[in-house]
């Protein structure tokens, strides 16, 4: 069967052709910084954290960032205050955990892991 017909690299600025998405010269620059994403289980937020985070937000109903800004806005996501990185305990840790809308919770995690060319900021601190 013949091999399907070659295309431009899809690095920007980059001519070369090839039979798959990137040449060889930016296929591991690009699998470098686009690395698939563990599964929500494999990073910990499998059925106990969803029947754990329904708890705590039935028993912090409020996004806490827009309440802090006095308005009542309802709470879709748990946020953990300071990123746990895969430690268990700090995970688990309720008092590290805080009820934010999605649009708090997009913002904080956008300024703490550098999104949208900011630079990451130091851990530890809530919004």
């Amino acid at each position: 069967m013949p091999r399907r017909s070659k295309q431009i690299c899809c690095y920007p600025g980059c001519h070369k052709t090839t039979y798959t998405r990137y040449c060889e010269d930016h296929e591991k620059h690009v699998n470098r910084y686009h690395a698939p994403r563990k599964k929500t289980a494999a990073r910990g937020y499998g059925g106990r954290w969803q029947r754990e985070r329904k708890i705590f937000i039935q028993d912090h109903p409020y996004c806490k960032q827009c309440f802090h800004d006095k308005k009542l806005t309802p709470a879709t996501e748990v946020d953990h205050i300071q990123p746990h990185n895969g430690d268990y305990d700090l995970m688990w840790n309720q008092a590290n955990w805080q009820a934010l809308c999605k649009t708090c919770h997009s913002r904080k995690t956008v300024n703490e892991d550098g999104g949208f060319g900011r630079k990451r900021k130091a851990q530890g601190r809530g919004i």
